[in-house]
């Protein structure tokens, strides 16, 4: 089933309105200056140009020079039908798209150019300079508010898809924190128990050494000693030993929590339970779920990613891909050179591959 974007919505609307708006001239009901065949045909070439150019999800060549098409046909088509009725909502189309494909420097150049278009189509049709000078400046105005609107429209997706991946940074820093701040505790209580039993072990060895070079009451006093010692190391190693025993990383549940309440995307993920891994193969895959999310983020425009974690191969390998249009040209950034070289430094490997949406796979050997 084909899954509809905002995009390609908004390009069917824009198609919809578009047709709404030639209607009359694709019927016969308002005159040509060219061949009705010959308009339709224009008209059609505007359609194709502005859905290509709607649907373009950022900046690219095929989406300028799509937009480019547009603006020339809807040009053309308004200024070949002096009855133009409301055919003048064409470039107000025209001027929406273009904050999507082009500088908005660029798009205010098109919009002064559209209402000179506007001004001569209106000359032509009336020849009156009063009529003239308040269309040209109505359409100017819903111009300028759907180029503005578009922008802060944008910004806002800008800022929300920003807000988005430092909530997922934050995320993956505080699973990572709460492991590292469990390394340094178990380095201390080793620390502890080093200096602490070292310490015992050297009066237990003193009193029994005593012990045994006395005789009699004077060597029993050393023995009640040393018995002591002995009792309360046993006591202190099983505290210690208490204290050590900490629940490895859960992997599963520190994956859930990196990618929780994110908005427009569904997360999936699936951590098979023969998966057995240390903290640094741990950290590895947490990091690398934050790169691969932050990826989709920014470039996807999927709206489900699903991650499998799985025992193969003597080790563990990720499998993540998600369900937006890819790229044929994968260009491996940081953030991805830098995942691939967290692996290799582990002793594995990672792939990328942008055909069918964008894929990972990385493996590790087991730890």
């Amino acid at each position: 089933m084909h899954r509809w974007t905002p995009e390609g919505l908004s390009g069917v609307a824009m198609l919809v309105v578009s047709v709404v708006v030639g209607g009359p001239v694709l019927f016969g009901a308002a005159r040509t200056e060219i061949p009705r065949a010959v308009w339709i045909v224009l008209f059609g070439v505007l359609l194709v140009a502005l859905f290509a150019a709607a649907v373009t999800t950022r900046p690219s060549t095929i989406g300028k020079a799509s937009w480019a098409v547009a603006v020339v046909a809807a040009w053309a088509v308004v200024l070949t039908a002096p009855e133009m009725g409301l055919l003048p909502i064409l470039l107000v189309v025209v001027a929406a798209v273009s904050v999507y494909v082009v500088p908005v420097r660029i798009g205010l150049i098109v919009v002064a150019l559209n209402t000179l278009v506007i001004g001569l189509a209106t000359a032509q049709q009336t020849g009156d300079a009063g009529a003239t000078m308040l269309t040209g400046g109505f359409y100017l105005l819903i111009q300028l508010a759907t180029v503005f609107s578009s922008v802060s429209l944008l910004r806002e997706q800008r800022m929300r898809r920003e807000l988005t991946e430092a909530h997922v940074e934050l995320q993956a820093a505080t699973v990572l924190l709460s492991e590292s701040a469990r390394t340094a505790e178990r380095l201390r209580i080793s620390r502890d128990l080093h200096d602490l039993i070292g310490h015992q072990l050297t009066v237990l060895a003193l009193e029994l050494e005593t012990a045994r070079h006395r005789d009699g009451e004077r060597a029993r006093e050393h023995v009640e000693r040393a018995n002591r010692v002995a009792r309360e190391l046993l006591a202190d190693v099983r505290s210690t030993v208490g204290e050590l025993r900490v629940e490895p990383l859960n992997l599963a549940a520190a994956l859930e929590q990196v990618v929780r309440d994110l908005p427009g995307l569904d997360v999936q993920i699936d951590v098979a339970p023969d998966v057995d891994v240390g903290e640094e193969h741990a950290a590895a895959f947490v990091r690398a779920v934050q790169e691969i999310v932050t990826n989709v983020l920014r470039h996807a425009d999927a709206r489900v990613l699903r991650i499998e974690i799985s025992s193969e191969g003597g080790g563990a390998v990720l499998s993540a891909v998600d369900d937006g249009a890819g790229t044929r040209k994968l260009r491996v950034g940081n953030g991805l050179r830098g995942m691939a070289e967290r692996f290799e430094a582990l002793g594995g490997h990672a792939t990328f591959d942008g055909n069918r949406g964008f894929r990972v796979r990385a493996w590790v050997p087991a730890s």
